[in-house]
């Protein structure tokens, strides 16, 4: 059994994560009667790696959490794992074509913006290079 500090530094994470994921039940450790101290099993360090591991694949916490409660009760988590993943990657490839309109929307405004000055707002103007871009693209 180790001391929360042992494991995080076993681990290479910072003290505060391994304080984080018990508080929110990641983590089970037991306690030394004589001290109150929260003792964690070695094997700690390899439910560390596996949330890291998932972690790098987005996963959430919670969804951490839940994998980690069919494993526990003895269900394969395997099924949503890959339900979750292939989720994701429709969500990122969605996110990834709107980020490609803006880099496109961005880049033409840069190139727009070349040649006009920098003008102080008005009553009327805020700022001239925005509303440009939009007269461009929404005229009224």
């Amino acid at each position: 059994m180790i001391t929360a500090s042992i494991l995080a530094k076993k681990s290479n994470v910072p003290i505060y994560t391994v304080r984080h994921y018990t508080r929110i039940g990641l983590l089970k450790p037991s306690r030394d009667l004589g001290n109150g101290y929260k003792l964690y099993k070695k094997s700690d360090k390899d439910r560390l790696r596996f949330i890291a591991s998932a972690k790098e694949l987005g996963f959430t916490l919670a969804e951490i959490e839940e994998t980690l409660d069919h494993a526990v009760h003895g269900d394969s988590p395997c099924p949503m794992v890959r339900e979750i993943v292939e989720h994701r990657v429709k969500e990122n490839r969605e996110k990834l074509r709107e980020l490609k309109k803006l880099q496109k929307r961005l880049e033409s405004a840069l190139e727009m913006w070349k040649t006009m000055k920098n003008e102080d707002p008005t009553g009327d103007s805020i700022c001239r290079l925005i509303e440009s871009f939009a007269e461009i693209n929404d005229p009224a």
